[in-house]
């Protein structure tokens, strides 16, 4: 049982690609540079985190000419990082890269660390949108494919809480991509409400 996990070297993906190996899965990494700012930082902390999860080594889809195409304030430091922080089409990215992946190892389910959608900012973090996207990625890759994003049953607190339990470290989540998190971007102000 495979499944391909989207993995960017941040605490949500971290702990769904371990739930995902406890539940059995055999799982397969996949890290998209999309072109965003911190690739670089997320990468280096999403091989080590992997590492100490006991999971391989991450595949990287190289797909930075999207960030150019698609310019927002993940991939573009003179645009604001949290004001212009919707980068449309970017979950679909992942969701179509890690399907297409997922067909060429013969693994029927990909998934996504979303967490619960009442916290939602963007149109492609809700279970409606998963349920369209897996009948769109079924049909793009030609065989059944299973769209699971576990971690929508909890907030980002009881995330944190579950990764501390299990000792998950060597996570990165800035958007900004410095080593030391900026504490003003979407992801650093989700770990200040979460209490860290």
């Amino acid at each position: 049982m495979r499944a391909v996990v989207l993995a960017s070297g941040g605490l949500d993906s971290t702990l769904l690609a371990r739930l995902a190996s406890e539940e059995g899965y055999e799982v397969f990494p996949l890290f998209v540079d999309y072109g965003q700012l911190a690739a670089q930082t997320e990468l280096s902390h999403c091989i080590a985190a992997m590492d100490k999860n006991g999971i391989r080594k991450p595949v990287v889809a190289d797909i930075k000419g999207f960030g150019e195409l698609v310019p927002s304030g993940l991939t573009n430091s003179d645009l604001h990082v949290v004001d212009q922080a919707f980068t449309p089409g970017r979950n679909s990215l992942f969701l179509l890269s890690a399907a297409s992946y997922a067909a060429t190892i013969e693994a029927q389910t990909i998934m996504i660390g979303l967490l619960d959608e009442r916290f939602h900012l963007f149109p492609d973090q809700t279970k409606d949108y998963l349920e369209k996207a897996e009948k769109f990625l079924s049909l793009a890759v030609g065989q059944t494919i299973s769209v699971k994003a576990p971690l929508m049953a909890f907030s980002k607190q009881e995330v944190i809480a579950m990764s501390k339990a299990k000792g998950i470290g060597q996570t990165y989540s800035c958007h900004v991509g410095s080593e030391i998190p900026c504490g003003v971007c979407i992801a650093c102000k989700e770990f200040n409400i979460g209490g860290e």
